[in-house]
């Protein structure tokens, strides 16, 4: 647990702090950062992470935070990257911190660090040093088309009867379904529970997502996801035809709706299904029905085809953002590839719309 302390007033000069004084204070501000994101709601995890991100800084400084100027962490980041060989989003991240913490220093606390060190803080992580954000690597991921996703899913579920194990082939189907259908997560797959499904709620049903990924640390970010395309009758089936053959939980309502075929003893219902698990029977239905993609398409992916393919049939950008749980509609654009034709296709809808509005066309 974080323990608040007490906040720093100047009281003496430059001159009269001694090396101790001047550490204590130090280490004052990155509390006092530390109990503001506490009280924004962030994490204690992620509260941690940040502070090793900037006694790590500091280490690397050398010196107190006040002296810090963008050349440092020009070294700082520089070093992290070509002699600790970090990961490019890793980088971002650590810039980020650092670029928070100065701005909280600046907000803050600039006058009492002043007036009791005569230094003007300033932001070191400029325009020139911050690293871009790197988007999964660099990689685009851009899905198949619908005409091989579509494929695929039939494949995959008229050989559904078939399967030597019936029971996890149904439940991979399913969860990739949602991934393709309504965007899920693979970790918002695997947290749902029974009482999830909600069928009263809408014309179709919602399904309650209680383990949304939340931005900056923040804590699990929940929403309610329509059962559109085809997602209602989905869960009809499975929680009619096959989910009670799992076990006698079926009923319960805080059972996992993708369950395990291993019980918990304790809790007397079956585990709940593991991300390995799903990503496993995906990949090996890529293999076999869209061998092509194999090795290149993965949940994540689906929740890319998830996107375009909403975006194609007309959904606005509002509602795809809402439908995906994205914190910025920026974040939702990088996720719609369409096909290289959209712009003209798109250039005719709204010329037929015009003309039919002002009675120019031949329609």
């Amino acid at each position: 647990m974080l323990v608040k302390l007490a906040v720093v007033r100047p009281a003496l000069s430059s001159r009269s702090l001694s090396p101790q004084e001047l550490g204590d204070f130090e280490q004052e501000l990155v509390d006092q950062f530390a109990l503001a994101a506490a009280a924004s709601g962030i994490t204690d995890d992620y509260i941690n992470q940040e502070r090793s991100v900037i006694f790590s800084f500091l280490r690397f400084l050398g010196n107190y935070v006040w002296t810090a100027a963008p050349e440092d962490v020009d070294r700082f980041l520089n070093r992290e990257r070509k002699v600790r060989g970090l990961a490019k989003s890793t980088i971002h991240s650590k810039a980020g911190t650092l670029a928070r913490f100065f701005d909280f220093l600046s907000a803050r606390y600039q006058g009492e660090i002043h007036n009791l060190t005569g230094h003007v803080v300033v932001q070191p992580v400029d325009e020139f040093n911050r690293p871009a954000k790197a988007d999964y690597g660099g990689t685009i991921r851009v899905p198949p088309s619908r005409t091989d996703v579509e494929a695929l899913f039939m494949e995959w579920r008229q050989a559904l009867p078939e399967s030597r194990k019936y029971l996890p082939a149904a439940r991979d189907y399913l969860a990739a379904s949602l991934w393709r259908r309504v965007g899920l997560r693979i970790n918002e797959t695997v947290m749902l529970d029974i009482r999830d499904w909600r069928p009263d709620l809408g014309e179709r049903g919602k399904l309650h997502i209680r383990f949304g990924k939340g931005s900056m640390g923040r804590g699990p970010k929940t929403r309610m996801v329509p059962a559109i395309n085809g997602i209602d009758d989905l869960l009809n089936w499975w929680l009619t035809d096959v989910r009670h053959q799992f076990g006698d939980d079926w009923n319960d309502p805080d059972a996992p709706l993708l369950p395990s075929e291993r019980r918990d003893p304790e809790l007397g219902r079956n585990r709940r299904a593991g991300d390995d698990a799903l990503r496993s029977g995906f990949t090996k239905a890529v293999n076999t029905w869209l061998p092509e993609w194999s090795g290149r398409l993965t949940p994540h992916g689906m929740r890319h085809f998830c996107a375009s393919s909403m975006y194609e049939r007309g959904l606005d950008l509002k509602a795809i953002q809402d439908l995906l749980g994205h914190e910025w509609l920026s974040t939702t654009t990088r996720y719609i590839h369409v096909h290289d034709n959209h712009v003209e296709a798109a250039w005719a809808v709204a010329n037929d719309r015009v003309s039919q509005r002002w009675g120019t066309g031949t329609r």
